[in-house]
């Protein structure tokens, strides 16, 4: 398979920004009186925030507005933003494949939130599409992120390689028929000279 574009997650893929969204959780949770372990946290990697929160308020029974209670995650996390690094070697192979290969983001955040990571690594530039939970009905573990993805960059997904650090993530890239990278995987290997 020839690979002809390239997609990225954003968050703990290029962007060290897991640990910044758990402090912003632990926030907000605490302020609604919601049960939500670091496990489960990143086992959801990927799920926009208010999915999270309708489901946190289903299963506990807690009466809250996901979509508001959302913002106020995202408003807890915007301030943390100085503290992310890339994620050194997943944003080296994106410098590497600038200007060579097609490339995207694809990633369960919003829009602006996204936006403003990839702006305050100095990386947005590298990408010619960014595609967020905003953008798509169906979030990850469908393919539908990863898809619209390879469509705005005009790749066929079958000639995309996609880069993700969540088993939903790579769940989504496989069903979208694109070569799964495992960021994970990929970052215990030692670095190559």
């Amino acid at each position: 398979m020839s690979i002809q574009g390239i997609i990225f997650d954003c968050d703990g893929t290029l962007a060290d920004t897991m640990p910044f969204h758990w402090q912003a959780w632990q926030t907000v949770v605490a302020r609604y009186g919601l049960e939500f372990s670091e496990d489960r946290f990143y086992s959801l990697g990927g799920v926009p925030s208010r999915d999270i929160l309708k489901m946190l308020s289903s299963e506990q029974g807690i009466k809250i507005d996901p979509i508001a209670v959302a913002k106020e995650k995202e408003a807890a996390y915007l301030p943390l933003l100085p503290g992310v690094k890339p994620i050194q070697r997943v944003a080296e192979i994106a410098w590497a494949n600038h200007g060579k290969l097609p490339m995207a983001v694809a990633s369960g955040g919003t829009r602006s939130g996204i936006g403003q990571v990839l702006t305050h690594l100095g990386i947005r530039h590298l990408f010619e599409a960014v595609v967020t939970s905003e953008d798509v009905v169906h979030q990850k573990p469908a393919p539908d992120i990863f898809l619209e993805a390879a469509a705005r960059i005009e790749v066929a997904p079958i000639h995309c390689r996609a880069y993700e650090d969540t088993d939903l993530g790579m769940q989504a890239i496989r069903s979208a028929g694109m070569e799964a990278v495992d960021v994970r995987e990929l970052l215990a290997q030692p670095a190559r000279p």
